[in-house]
């Protein structure tokens, strides 16, 4: 099974990408959130991957960020939703808040995605509202536990001006790899990520 690609980015496209490594093109189809993330064509590109395979197929699914392929994997577990159908859930709306939605039992929301009616929103919110407070809890946990220190004041500063803690988590956590240090450039590079 394959879990991860690094390579040269040599097409994409809102719905698939190719990805050479060592001269062979993987396939990997992406959420079109995915897509508006990707670096230039020829640029080095490093994709989690989730394989699905059929009777008839072996498919790569592609994700720029381990969060939308654990969400991904939990899409494919509600009845009637397979890995297709699951990309398309994530190309209508961006990973976090499709589990803010969930979390907080926002069926209407759920119905602004192309694909998802009343219906199926329920049952999203049924079959996986517990799985995705798990996941985010433990998310949240690795965040603080990792930044530790001014990450975790960076976070409570961003949850005090009003944002989320999970986008306050994922913000701190950007500006950090970005190499933001100290607490006062964290925040400041966490707040313009949140902004754009």
């Amino acid at each position: 099974m394959i879990a991860w690609i690094h390579g040269k980015l040599r097409q994409k496209a809102p719905d698939h990408v190719v990805v050479d490594v060592g001269g062979v093109g993987y396939q990997l189809f992406i959420s079109l959130n995915g897509f508006y993330r990707l670096p230039a064509t020829g640029d080095d590109v490093a994709v989690h991957v989730h394989t699905h395979v059929r009777e008839d197929a072996i498919q790569l699914f592609g994700f720029l960020d381990e969060a939308e392929r654990e969400l991904f994997l939990l899409l494919i577990q509600v009845s009637g939703i397979g890995p297709r159908a699951a990309v398309a859930v994530l190309s209508g709306m961006e990973a976090a808040a499709l589990e803010e939605a969930i979390d907080e039992g926002d069926t209407r929301k759920l119905t602004t995605v192309p694909g998802i009616g009343k219906k199926k929103a329920e049952l999203l919110v049924f079959q996986l509202r517990e799985k995705v407070r798990i996941l985010r809890a433990a998310r949240s946990t690795t965040t603080v536990v990792r930044s530790g220190g001014d990450g975790a004041e960076a976070v409570s500063a961003l949850v005090n001006l009003g944002y989320k803690q999970i986008e306050a988590e994922r913000a701190v956590s950007s500006a950090e790899k970005a190499g933001a240090s100290p607490i006062e450039d964290v925040i400041r590079e966490a707040l313009r990520r949140l902004a754009s």
